[in-house]
């Protein structure tokens, strides 16, 4: 499959989501999710986890709920950060943030549905019992306090100071780069792949998830909000701890260009068919939104 029939097939199940849910009393609070879940974006996790089920011999329909419930693990994390508590922002992917459009109180409760709807996805998918857990399990280690929630956490805790490189990456390897790890590991999982399999899907989603974060301190500072659909300058303004403030413009490519090419190395001598996985590093590590 390409990138493009890939988006089309997630989008498509996307949008069957949480659609009975209308004529309940909560269906205000299902209107909420919808509004962030359906709003657009990449959908980079779901498409990992996908190609990586199938390079490990499994079936893409069949990982179709484990693709659904990464992205709506991002979406509810996309929804807290924007919180007035968190980044306080008010546009994401273009549209007014979740919070200004339902209230914060509502926003805070999509989010949390969201996690939970996550789970209950994989776990009612039609998958084997064992991998279903195999992928609930990899995505929760991605979510909790060693994951996105402590990066997050650790993000707040550090704020006011400047940081090493180091602390920065022990940031950003949680509160981004774990998430696109999970997406990796859980196509390989779905899948019922090895344990070598599994390893290295895991190294390629850490490189892919550090030159990912890198990129999008460059684009916070070099592109418009136009084009990124969201506030830029927000971290040079609040003088946020970034990549672009530690290595420079000149930095940042080259290490991104490294990650990337860490990442394709990643998956040498286990994988046969890479070049959906290598072109998409490439593109992630050049790309303008």
């Amino acid at each position: 499959m390409t990138a493009e029939e890939y988006r089309s097939l997630v989008e498509a199940e996307l949008e069957k989501q949480f659609l009975g849910c209308v004529s309940l009393p909560q269906a205000g609070l299902a209107e909420a999710m919808r509004y962030s879940l359906l709003a657009g974006g990449k959908r980079i996790r779901p498409t990992l986890l996908l190609e990586f089920c199938r390079i490990a011999g499994g079936n893409v329909e069949d990982a179709l709920p484990c693709a659904c419930a990464i992205e709506m693990l991002h979406t509810y994390s996309l929804i807290h950060d924007d919180l007035p508590c968190m980044d306080n922002d008010e546009l994401r992917r273009g549209k007014p943030t979740n919070h200004v459009v339902y209230g914060e109180c509502t926003a805070v409760l999509a989010g949390d549905c969201l996690q939970a709807e996550a789970f209950g996805t994989i776990l009612r998918s039609s998958l084997p019992a064992e991998r279903r857990a195999a992928c609930a399990e990899i995505l929760a280690g991605a979510v909790g306090l060693d994951g996105m929630c402590g990066g997050q956490f650790l993000d707040m805790a550090w704020e006011g100071r400047t940081l090493t490189e180091q602390e920065l990456t022990e940031i950003n390897s949680r509160k981004t780069g774990a998430l696109l790890t999970a997406a990796c590991q859980m196509g390989v999982a779905a899948a019922g792949g090895s344990e070598a399999m599994l390893e290295s899907a895991g190294r390629f989603g850490a490189a892919l998830g550090m030159a990912f974060q890198i990129r999008d301190d460059v684009l916070d500072v070099i592109s418009t909000a136009e084009t990124l659909g969201k506030p830029i300058g927000s971290d040079a303004q609040e003088c946020k701890n970034t990549y672009m403030a530690l290595l420079g413009l000149e930095g940042c490519e080259k290490t991104v260009a490294r990650l990337t090419q860490y990442a394709k190395d990643a998956l040498a001598g286990t994988f046969e068919d890479t070049a959906f996985l290598s072109a998409m590093a490439d593109a992630l590590s050049t790309r303008d939104k």
